[in-house]
């Protein structure tokens, strides 16, 4: 006599909980999948969301009409082997997946390049696995009724049963298997789960015995060549690769310089020259804040502006610390305090950019941080970019008056404006008005070979002219040369009114119009070639 797992009603139980739990964990993972190359933006976010729940409400449709159709539970149960198999190879395939629909849109799309590509990615890598899963519960409400009357009840437990897994599949992933052991295996500990699950009905029937080897072989080829979160696949000699519970980590090293990167696309967010020399980005240009914060002498004028020679920095965005340790080395005597909301940086910073010991680092997010904090600063430096977007609650007017606030009477605020666009309306031009609109003095410099803009702001300094001041009387040639590039491009800024509030700032629509435009700019060349001579061309361009 055969044993029947469906007259079990907890198997059914369980299998409503560990389906919930494997669509929220599938979620998480999505975002951690696409943040290395689209960024973790609420965009991102709602791109992922939307596409999940297109396919769980298109599952439940379909779920419900198969099961009042065939009332076989081995369809049921072959839909989450086929799902948990396919979960399983998105670590194998799906950077490959992500990078070819980017190559496609980039020589396809003019606009919004980023939201194109992560939605289409979204659609082809998870829509079919949950659409699968979507079919679970209208199956599992037919097959678990065996009276009409009992019904209501059935459907609210297999509905908390649900409910119970997505939440523990909300939280396991991020504060457990994310950070312990990355992106990738999280996706296989849920496909596996899920195999199991489906494992278990056919072993207790003692059916398709090859659809339960082809699975289980499957599952264990994707977890071999899948099991590493290795987001930059085309990157051989990577220092380090990791995750953390707010970003994917890597960092790189050349006979110059280590670099720390959040993204695999864009950008740099730290970097060490092992000569100890300037870096020759933006970091230099924001060491002007300080120099102007020392104050000036005008005896034309008679006019006297008194800052301080020990300075108090804070750092805002403290990343592996290399404007911190610029500071400490070309300002002897200043006390320095960064604030980093992600630990895993602070710990490679020290592992790997050599910042001392004894330069402080807070673990919290900057504006928590300016809320609970009472003292004043000289120097507050605002770099605070988390991949390629600024979180909105640091870009408002409100986040600047707490800055603001922070600051002695001489003292300057200096702001990292990573992507700045030649529109008048860009998210550049949002951050410097909503400044403008808290500070009177403003000014802003482009910096030289990137797309970063610095921005300085002071209640009281006049920042043009105690940048000059403290760079003619200093003896150090190396840093009144890198001071030039700034006194020469250093502009006032005057606010035009577009102003980001807590309420309303929309700055990663604004991020993406930028990158719409960098991006076009650098493809343009070779999305002539691909109009003119098709794929063949574009290919022997390269």
């Amino acid at each position: 006599m055969k044993f029947d797992i469906l007259r079990n009603k907890y198997y059914l139980y369980l299998t409503e909980f560990f389906a919930g739990m494997a669509v929220m964990a599938v979620e998480l993972g999505a975002s951690r999948l696409l943040a290395p190359y689209f960024s973790s933006s609420q965009i991102v976010w709602t791109i992922i969301i939307g596409t999940i729940m297109i396919a769980m409400a298109l599952g439940n449709v379909a779920g419900g009409k198969w099961a009042d159709k065939d009332n076989d539970p081995a369809r049921l149960f072959r839909r989450i082997l086929i799902a948990a198999v396919w979960i399983a190879f998105i670590p194998v395939l799906g950077k490959y997946v992500i990078l070819g629909i980017t190559g496609l849109m980039i020589v396809t799309v003019s606009t919004k390049l980023l939201i194109w590509s992560s939605f289409f990615a979204c659609m082809v890598i998870f829509v079919f696995p949950l659409f699968l899963l979507g079919t679970v519960t209208p199956s599992l409400v037919k097959f678990t009724i065996s009276d009409i009357g009992e019904s209501g009840s059935v459907a609210g437990k297999l509905g908390a049963c649900n409910t119970i897994g997505s939440i523990l599949g909300t939280f396991l992933p991020t504060f457990v298997t994310i950070p312990s052991v990355g992106t990738s295996v999280t996706f296989l500990i849920f496909s596996g789960i899920l195999l199991v699950i489906g494992l278990a009905f056919f072993i207790s029937k003692k059916a398709k015995p090859v659809l339960c080897i082809v699975s289980t072989v499957l599952f264990i080829i994707a977890s071999i060549f899948g099991h590493t979160s290795h987001f930059a696949f085309w990157v051989s000699d990577l220092t380090y690769e990791g995750e953390s519970v707010y970003n994917y980590l890597q960092v790189s090293d050349t006979d110059y310089a280590t670099y720390l990167s959040t993204n695999v696309l864009f950008g740099v967010q730290s970097m060490r020259v092992k000569s100890g020399d300037f870096t020759g980005m933006y970091y230099d240009y924001a060491l002007a804040a300080p120099t102007m914060a020392r104050g000036y002498e005008d005896p034309s004028a008679e006019v006297s502006v008194k800052g301080s020679s020990e300075q108090d920095i804070l750092i805002l965005g403290m990343g592996t610390g290399t404007f911190a340790v610029q500071c400490r080395k070309l300002f002897p005597g200043c006390n320095i305090r960064g604030v980093e909301i992600d630990d895993k940086i602070t710990d490679l910073a020290h592992e790997y950019f050599e910042l001392p010991e004894d330069i402080e680092v807070i673990t919290y997010d900057g504006r928590a941080y300016l809320e609970a904090d009472d003292s004043k600063y000289d120097v507050i430096m605002v770099d605070a970019y988390q991949d390629i977007t600024i979180p909105f609650q640091m870009s408002s007017s409100e986040f600047f008056t707490l800055v603001r606030d922070h600051l002695k009477d001489n003292g300057v605020m200096v702001m990292n404006m990573n992507m700045h666009g030649n529109g008048e309306t860009d998210i550049t031009t949002y951050l410097s008005d909503t400044v403008a609109s808290v500070f009177p003095n403003v000014a802003t410099v482009n910096v030289k070979g990137s797309t970063n803009r610095e921005l300085f702001a002071s209640m009281n300094i006049d920042l043009y002219k105690s940048l000059e001041f403290n760079t003619l009387i200093s003896s150090d040639s190396k840093f009144v040369n890198v001071m030039g590039p700034v006194l020469n491009g250093l502009t006032e800024y005057e606010g035009t009114g577009l102003i980001l509030t807590d309420d309303k700032a929309p700055v990663e629509l604004l991020g993406m119009e930028v990158i719409d435009v960098l991006i076009e700019g650098e493809i343009g060349y070779y999305k002539e070639i691909f109009k003119e001579d098709g794929l063949s061309g574009l290919i022997e361009s390269f």
